[in-house]
């Protein structure tokens, strides 16, 4: 449990680190920059301290950043606007979880315990009582809820899928570490920002996203948050996941992750005087108690 723990913290760092250079640069540029240089550094591991491409469960790996790190995180994206960005957490967090519990059972044969199914839910409520649309919302499109299912979808998929390359090299009598996994899967988000950020600049040549001219350069500190959005999001906190994926089924990684929209408040708080609302507040209670149970079911 103490690695889903871990990469909801670093993953509640991201985001806000995340704003902060999407702000100034566009969300597909700082995606894609953020990739990259996440890619930078966890090659340089996993080529020479990790064991690279070497072992039976590359393949699936790259699968896993496919549908998670690509193609889910473009349907949140492209979804966002129609439906709200808070409609938009609550449909990928809280649907991902049952989506990569029965994939998982009926794929790999995993089922979970009676006190762990209580415990996640209890997570999940918690969240949707946080999150949960108020009374000024945008005006929700049929498209929109298609496309956050299909993230929803995508991420538990992808989850599953980071399991069954597990699964595999185990079999294989081979075991990738975390960051080898990390950097993999990272190489499969990778690839879709970049075939979008190609696909975009094409159909759309004289405003591309992300594209600024000199008035509007980004400063140096921009690029700090970049880094930093990097570092906590695609390598520590893949790291991280990959790491509770390894020995925890999918259905009990994905709640605890759940909570780093919660976890992104008292941030928010502090590094910019967004005060959370009581909502919030209960709703980040019944999340932490419910993470707390979770953790001590054996």
């Amino acid at each position: 449990m103490l690695p889903a723990f871990l990469t909801t913290l670093l993953w509640s760092v991201s985001a806000i680190s995340a704003r902060k250079s999407i702000a100034a640069v566009g969300p597909v540029r700082a995606n894609l920059t953020r990739l990259a240089l996440a890619l930078a550094l966890l090659a340089l591991y996993a080529h020479t301290a990790g064991s690279g491409f070497a072992h039976a469960d590359t393949g699936w790996f790259l699968l896993s950043g496919l549908f998670g790190m690509g193609l889910g995180d473009i349907a949140l994206f492209y979804g966002m606007p129609m439906v709200g960005a808070r409609l938009s957490v609550l449909m990928t967090q809280c649907l991902a979880t049952p989506i990569a519990a029965l994939a998982e059972w009926l794929w790999l044969g995993t089922t979970l315990s009676p006190a762990q199914i209580v415990w996640s839910t209890t997570i999940l409520v918690g969240v949707a009582v946080a999150f949960f649309p108020g009374k000024k919302t945008v005006a929700v499109r049929p498209l929109g809820l298609v496309l956050g299912v299909c993230s929803a979808a995508c991420q538990g998929l992808g989850a599953v899928l980071s399991r069954k390359a597990n699964d595999v090299a185990a079999l294989a009598g081979q075991s990738s570490d975390a960051i080898s996994a990390a950097y993999i899967r990272t190489l499969g988000g990778f690839v879709c920002a970049a075939m979008l950020m190609t696909l975009w600049s094409r159909l759309a040549p004289q405003a591309r996203e992300g594209a600024i001219d000199k008035a509007t350069q980004p400063k140096r500190h921009t690029y700090r948050w970049i880094a930093a959005n990097s570092l906590c999001g695609a390598v520590l906190g893949v790291s991280c996941y990959q790491w509770a994926l390894r020995t925890t089924p999918s259905g009990v990684v994905l709640p605890i992750v759940a909570c780093t929209p919660l976890v992104i408040l008292p941030f928010s708080y502090w590094l910019e005087g967004e005060k959370p609302s009581r909502r919030s507040l209960l709703g980040g209670l019944i999340a932490v108690a419910g993470a707390v149970a979770l953790a001590r079911v054996r």
